[in-house]
């Protein structure tokens, strides 16, 4: 049966517009459906200022107080605590069916939930989130149309006039070695958007053309600006021996660029029950790395 593609109502089959919305669709007929293009905002379009703080040192929660009508979105079980007149929906992301179908494909292939969480305040009310493992919250406040990129699992909670897409990298060396995969969560703006790493957050602001080389794993988030690549360690000896893999990320200015100190996966590996002998390393062992890094 035919449907209506801004506001998902069934249709007879030769409907010229929706009864529900009242979309026109020419013709008559069955509506063809079109993929939802993302219109990017206007320059100078307006977003109500976010009243929070981020507390904490390295098991931070992000604090932030709505005023009545306000409202955000976070990943499913980040949220620590709401106050009563706070309501929360779990739902598809997008305004349309479409967009809602789409939103929820990309999520599936990066491995999320295929719902993200909205917090509405009635009256003036407080939320928290907070990530899944010892480390930092990093705000970013976005412009309209700009964007950052984000490692999987790195969002935390946003204002609804962010647009949270996935971005695939475009070298396929950097996609198979970089400690990413393919996939990088894309955060467009405007608005306010809270990612969470592990550790402790060293920034830098890279020149035009200035390059950092980060252990592979360690990049929490960039700017769309930075071109992110991988490559190749100095010698054989370094890659058998150094602990950090073959490989190591390459981040080439102009923009600005988050390291994180502790990756998911050496807090896995260092409280795994099997580990024993402190820091300890075998020649051998050595071997088993040389495909990663330590990290």
């Amino acid at each position: 049966m035919p449907f209506c593609t801004n506001c998902g109502n069934n249709l007879a089959d030769s409907a010229r517009f929706c009864p529900s919305c009242g979309t026109a669709f020419g013709g008559g007929g069955a509506p063809q459906f079109t993929p939802p293009q993302f219109t990017p905002p206007p320059p100078n379009m307006q977003v109500a200022p976010l009243d929070y703080t981020i507390q904490g040192d390295n098991l931070q929660v992000a604090r932030i107080r709505l005023k009545a009508g306000q409202e955000v979105y976070a990943e499913a079980g980040k949220m620590v605590y709401k106050t009563a007149n706070v309501d929360w929906e779990t739902r598809m992301s997008g305004n349309t069916i479409g967009e809602k179908l789409l939103g929820a494909l990309r999520r599936t292939v990066t491995g999320e939930s295929l719902f993200l969480t909205y917090f509405r305040a009635r009256t003036d009310g407080e939320v928290g989130f907070a990530g899944s493992y010892p480390g930092r919250i990093q705000p970013f406040d976005l412009a309209p149309g700009q964007s950052i990129l984000v490692q999987r699992d790195g969002f935390l909670c946003a204002q609804p006039t962010v647009q949270l897409t996935v971005a695939l990298v475009k070298k396929l060396g950097a996609g198979f070695f970089g400690g990413e995969g393919f996939i990088l969560e894309k955060l467009t703006g405007p608005g306010i958007v809270f990612i969470h790493g592990g550790g402790d957050f060293i920034e830098f602001n890279l020149k035009p053309g200035e390059m950092l080389q980060v252990d592979t794993g360690c990049v929490v988030a960039f700017d769309e600006s930075v071109n992110y690549d991988i490559q190749l360690v100095g010698g054989i000896k370094t890659a058998l021996f150094g602990g950090e893999g073959l490989f190591l990320a390459t981040l080439t200015g102009p923009g600005r660029v988050i390291v994180q100190s502790l990756t998911l996966e050496k807090l896995r590996r260092e409280l795994a029950p099997a580990r024993r002998g402190g820091d300890e390393h075998s020649p051998l062992g050595a071997l088993g790395g040389l495909f990663r890094s330590e990290d």
